[in-house]
């Protein structure tokens, strides 16, 4: 099965401060899960997990 990728934006300073020292500064995020209005996305590098909404939140903005 193919893997699906989307690319998230930090906003909230809480995001930017994960962005930084959990992601690796890498915006790419593979979906591992998806529902009809939520990702759960892994980070490229496995360190960090988090469902978003499809059209983010206050702490990311899901770009295109």
């Amino acid at each position: 099965m193919k893997k699906k990728f989307i690319n998230i934006q930090p906003k909230s300073s809480k995001a930017k401060n994960r962005f930084a020292n959990q992601m690796s500064s890498l915006h790419a995020m593979e979906v591992e899960q998806e529902t009809d209005d939520k990702f759960f996305l892994a980070s490229i590098n496995r360190q960090y997990f988090t469902w978003i909404p499809k059209n983010g939140n206050e702490h990311w903005d899901i770009i295109k």
